[in-house]
């Protein structure tokens, strides 16, 4: 198959400028997805890499051969749209077999190519069905089986998920990943839905306003975010964040004044932060657990989600608003109430001024 390399890829659309400088290798075989807000440019990235955008300067590799320039017939890659781009009057069959007719392949080979395909995605039964009386999901896989029969080098994925309800996007998730095992290819990913990125992929990208955030397996972005952009974007629910101010520096980590709970003694290795310097301390839902002692951080209950296997609670911390934990099993708080939750000190993430992570010293161990 395929590695690709992006080398200082800057992208403008007249004089807004969408892409800075983005720089990134992907192995062989990896499937590598691009996550980020709306806007954040990594469809742009991804229609670069295509052969759909060109960029204002920069180079693309495939295979280690320079395609800048090159057109996307020629690069080996295969895109699926978020649209599917199906053609409503031809049947799973025709639509599936339409690039291999276009590159006037022998009907034999055809046959061959098409029924390997539909077989893989589970179609061999609605061949001789039109789109239209298909689920969307079935569509997706007639989008991909189109792909496969071309036999790229590096799928391309832009959002394939999105027109999907939540039942079928999970569902879709798990035979995509299958998909990627049994053809043993590159690919390459683009969503907004971070619960997709974590998933499916073996290394994230996120980018935020056109630039890359951090480049990393699923579980490294979670437990070691770069920036606390990363830190918000990645998990669900969301990290809390509150304001804390350093007051002291030594061997053991960082000494922080903490909203409600006062002062605490954070173990990370500190970056280049001063004795009075304002920094923001995050925690995840997760991390927080009901106080056994009646002590710690006091919430106001607002709202309940019972979701049998957990309970989200969403209250008013101090100044915070909607500060939210996730309590395990079906937890005994009722609105409305004041309940105090513990965290453990190694669990605090914490960011300085420019929002640049500290590094933690203890994270859980991560397999390989």
């Amino acid at each position: 198959m395929a590695t690709v390399s992006l080398k200082s890829i800057n992208k403008l659309f007249d004089s807004t400028q969408v892409l800075y400088d983005v720089s990134l290798d992907i192995e062989d075989k990896e499937f590598v997805v691009f996550v980020g807000p709306s806007g954040c440019g990594k469809t742009t990235l991804l229609r670069i890499i295509a052969g759909l955008e060109e960029a204002t300067s920069g180079e693309i590799e495939i295979d280690g051969i320079e395609v800048s320039k090159a057109h996307p017939i020629e690069r080996g890659i295969s895109m699926v749209f978020q649209s599917y781009a199906l053609y409503p009057h031809l049947n799973v069959y025709e639509n599936i077999a339409f690039p291999l007719r276009v590159a006037k392949l022998h009907k034999t080979e055809i046959e061959k190519m098409v029924q390997h395909a539909a077989e893989t995605l589970q179609l061999t039964d609605r061949l001789q069905y039109k789109p239209g009386q298909l689920s969307g999901g079935q569509r997706q896989r007639v989008a991909i089986g189109r792909s496969i029969v071309r036999n790229p080098k590096v799928f391309l994925f832009d959002e394939p998920l999105s027109n999907l309800d939540a039942a079928l996007r999970g569902e879709m998730r798990v035979e995509l990943s299958k998909l990627h095992k049994n053809l043993d290819t590159t690919m390459i990913y683009v969503t907004h839905d971070q619960v997709e990125a974590m998933t499916m992929a073996d290394r994230i990208m996120v980018l935020s306003e056109g630039k890359l955030e951090q480049f990393g397996t699923p579980m490294d972005l979670y437990h070691r975010p770069k920036t606390k952009f990363v830190a918000g974007f990645i998990g669900h629910p969301k990290m809390n964040f509150l304001s804390a101010s350093c007051l002291s520096i030594d061997s053991d980590g960082v000494k922080v004044e903490l909203p409600a709970i006062g002062k605490q003694l954070l173990p990370v290795e500190p970056l280049k932060v001063n004795q009075g310097e304002e920094l923001e301390v995050g925690v995840r839902p997760e991390d927080l657990m009901l106080s056994e002692t009646g002590k710690g951080l006091p919430l106001k209950v607002d709202v309940l989600e019972r979701l049998g296997g957990s309970t989200l609670v969403y209250g008013s911390l101090d100044k915070y608003p909607n500060f939210c934990a996730m309590l395990q099993g079906d937890a005994n708080v009722r609105e409305g109430e004041l309940v105090n939750l513990d965290v453990k000190p190694a669990s605090f993430h914490v960011f300085d001024s420019n929002g640049n992570a500290m590094k933690r010293r203890e994270v859980p161990q991560m397999q390989k």
